[in-house]
């Protein structure tokens, strides 16, 4: 049984009436300290950290109004991170409670609360509801907030992130949110078990090895003389390597030529060679006549008898 399986389990039995219902830490000790963000309600000062039935010095309490988170860099993700860096927290739990007032107020209603004590609207954020993470439903919030850790750079994914809400009249924890539940896998593969491979022949694989890997021997922080340099001499050794690698191959004999080529050879020995036809010279442009001249008439007598 894990802590807050231990956790929940005492405290439905100390609800139904069992005097001995109790947890034993010292069972547990590869889980505490636990890291819990609570409302600032006063009336949960006489809750905790007795209804987790944990030590003081094994409860690490951190609270704002409504125990809301508004981002996955804001400043309570700030104070939760450095829990678990500094202080050693090993386990997150968002705890809400029944009849918030925070869950009870509206935006209007904010607006004019703030207004009664001095603060104008016009020196409040645009976005009023956003900035005061305002919520109508204490599960809905509490889901909200642990979706905002788990999914924060600032918090390790090997730490659970419980989501419970808390009874005001009974004392009694629901587990809202299961933070075993979203834990890797032991059996998922990480990037530190996946081994390099290269395919190998016939579309296998093979270990890859990184120290077959050639790089250029420049020391950090110095400057090549030139890139374009040192690239050409990189190409030229990589295409020397690679025409050493690859075996020269003679190419197949064409047998459509090789036939074409014994039909020529064929023709020209036995075939008899046509007779060679002189070509007579053209003959000489005739000259042109020169035309005659046309034939003349006798002229008519025109004297009157």
């Amino acid at each position: 049984m894990k802590l807050f399986e231990a956790i929940l389990d005492a405290n439905h039995r100390a609800v139904a009436g069992d005097l001995k219902a109790g947890l034993h830490p010292a069972e547990f000790t590869d889980a505490l300290p636990v890291v819990a963000l609570t409302c600032i309600d006063p009336r949960l000062n006489a809750f905790f950290p007795n209804a987790l039935a944990l030590p003081a010095e094994d409860f690490i309490w951190l609270r704002n109004a409504g125990n809301i988170i508004t981002g996955t860099l804001s400043s309570t993700m700030r104070s939760l991170a450095l829990a678990c860096a500094v202080k050693g927290g090993r386990e997150i739990a968002v705890i809400g409670h029944s009849d918030c007032q925070i869950c009870k107020t509206t935006t209007m209603s904010l607006l004019e609360k703030l207004k009664a004590i001095g603060v104008e609207r016009s020196r409040l954020p645009e976005n009023v509801n956003e900035f005061f993470g305002m919520f109508g439903s204490e599960r809905q919030n509490i889901i909200k907030a642990c979706d905002f850790i788990r999914s924060s750079p600032l918090i390790g994914p090997a730490i659970p992130v419980h989501g419970l809400l808390l009874d005001l009249e009974t004392g009694k924890l629901d587990w809202v949110v299961n933070g075993y539940a979203s834990l890797p896998s032991p059996s998922q593969p990480t990037l530190a078990k996946i081994e390099f491979a290269a395919l190998g022949p016939s579309g296998t694989f093979k270990n890859f090895d990184l120290g077959e890997m050639k790089f250029p021997e420049v020391k950090i922080g110095d400057q090549p003389a030139s890139a374009k340099t040192w690239q050409s001499d990189s190409s030229e050794k990589i295409g020397t390597q690679a025409q050493k690698a690859m075996p020269r191959l003679t190419p197949a004999p064409d047998p459509t030529a090789t036939i074409a080529g014994q039909v020529v050879e064929f023709a020209e020995k036995n075939w008899p060679k046509p007779p060679i036809r002189v070509q007579p010279s053209p003959l000489p442009p005739m000259k042109k006549k020169s035309p005659l001249p046309p034939p003349t008439r006798p002229r008519a007598n025109l004297r009157r008898p």
